[in-house]
């Protein structure tokens, strides 16, 4: 840049070298502040960050305890045992309003049941009617 601009001397006012150099001090603190500024909002934004991504693994843990089936309930067990007695006796295969009305349990009862025996029993429709479901040892 200096090869551009030709040697001379340039003359400037006191005054004019002071607000020159205020100015600049000025300048200097402001930068100063800035970057303090970016730092703080930089580990803001970190911290930010990490939070979120500990609200999420929570998230997924909860959703995750939600989506796993309950471990039945003693009486559950209970029933299921009657359950599978009944579809033993059957040889294998009932119709499933039938179970639900030897047993003498609700709808909702019944379908809590079928959940909480998933591993052991199997729901399929009949082949003869399809309305109906036909319950079947797995």
């Amino acid at each position: 840049m200096s090869d551009d601009l030709p040697d001379s001397v340039v003359m400037l006012p006191t005054g004019a070298v002071l607000y020159l150099v205020s100015e600049i001090e000025r300048l200097k603190v402001q930068v100063t502040s800035q970057d303090r500024r970016i730092t703080e909002i930089a580990a803001r934004q970190d911290g930010d960050c990490e939070r979120i991504a500990r609200d999420i693994a929570y998230d997924r843990q909860r959703l995750a305890k939600l989506e796993a089936p309950d471990d039945p309930t003693p009486s559950q067990k209970d029933r299921g045992e009657i359950l599978r007695a009944l579809l033993v006796a059957h040889g294998g295969k009932m119709p499933e309003k039938e179970a639900q009305q030897k047993m003498r349990l609700s709808k909702s009862q019944f379908s809590q049941l079928l959940a909480a025996m998933g591993d052991f029993v199997e729901s399929k429709q009949s082949n003869l009617d399809r309305r109906q479901k036909i319950l079947v040892l797995k």
